[in-house]
């Protein structure tokens, strides 16, 4: 898959990363980490009708990486369309809002790898979420095929602040939309 920016090649061959988010007064901000490295930024409005977060190689944010689009305005199970820098496709990504009544359910989708799904691990905790969600509990997704292989998974620790550790179990998934994906399910998980 084309990566002009070279984003492929700073994050290298890591299986494991971190997201970290910090909120600010006007807007989300998180951070890529592997190991002690800031491999990408990114910030999300708040209260935006169409919802778009663009990553950033930098910490000033000038050099476009990649992002995410939603493809509709306001839409419960809307589709996300991950792009590099120069617009070309990477993948997307959905919620399944009917399946995540109980348990919050994502379809991951890159082209030569298929559609992958994305489960919380525990229906208890996701239950417990939906019961008391001033909680900050923690909260673990599975990504795979489907013939059940593994593709990625994200851990949210548990804490006041919100941090990931993303492990990706399958080397032919594109780091963009892995970082995409796992930033998404802090950003979009309570819509």
């Amino acid at each position: 898959m084309s990566d002009p920016s070279g984003f492929q090649a700073r994050f290298g061959s890591n299986e494991h990363f971190e997201v970290r988010q910090q909120l600010r007064f006007t807007v989300n901000r998180y951070e890529i980490w592997t190991g002690d490295v800031l491999v990408a930024v990114a910030q999300q409005k708040r209260m935006a009708f169409r919802e778009q977060v663009t990553l950033y190689a930098d910490d000033g944010m000038e050099t476009p990486l990649f992002g995410f689009k939603a493809r509709s305005v306001v839409d419960l199970g809307a589709t996300y369309d991950v792009t590099a820098a120069d617009g070309s496709p990477v993948g997307s990504f959905r919620k399944d809002f009917r399946q995540s009544l109980l348990r919050s359910t994502w379809h991951l989708s890159q082209p030569g790898l298929g559609e992958c799904v994305g489960r919380e691990r525990s229906q208890l905790f996701a239950i417990l979420r939906r019961v008391q969600d001033s909680l900050p509990l923690p909260y673990h997704f599975d990504f795979t095929t489907g013939d059940g292989r593994p593709v990625m998974s994200v851990e949210r620790r548990f804490g006041l602040r919100d941090r990931y550790d993303v492990t990706v179990r399958d080397p032919a998934l594109d780091r963009r939309l892995a970082c995409a994906m796992a930033v998404a399910l802090d950003a979009l998980q309570a819509r």
